[in-house]
């Protein structure tokens, strides 16, 4: 079961590092000016969704196999839950963007991508806390 959870545990790292790099790309993207930029930001993008999607997948494979090993108990993992459907449903936000962009449609600026790509590091921080502490 160790490795299991090591296991987990790259998985989830790996996705996270994702999920804080793709919404710096958008921040570059909104601010470039130039097809070129734009168009290299898009191939980007792109490949770090595709790589990030698998990674989390991964992530959640083996989550999934630690909680069906070890069951599911105690507030502080369904508030962990909880926010973990966040993340997922930051990066299938984060997916439509990658499109927005594609097809030429952000409307967003830089600004709002710079206070958006703080999202996943505050609900990474209370995953942390929740798993570490169990507070409830």
């Amino acid at each position: 079961m160790l490795w299991v959870k090591a296991f987990h545990i790259i998985f989830v790292i790996s996705w996270m590092a994702g999920l804080l790099y793709l919404p710096r790309l958008f921040v570059n993207h909104a601010m470039a000016s130039d097809a070129a930029t734009q168009a290299q930001l898009q191939l980007m993008q792109r490949k770090l969704l595709r790589f990030t999607t698998l990674l989390g997948k991964l992530a959640l494979i083996f989550g999934l196999w630690l909680w069906l090993q070890w069951g599911f108990s105690g507030g502080w993992l369904h508030a962990k839950l909880t926010l973990v459907l966040g993340l997922i449903g930051f990066h299938v936000y984060c997916a439509k963007l990658v499109r927005d962009f594609a097809a030429g449609r952000n409307t967003r600026s830089h600004v709002w991508y710079r206070y958006f790509n703080e999202i996943p590091t505050l609900l990474m921080i209370a995953i942390v806390i929740l798993v570490v502490v169990k507070p409830f």
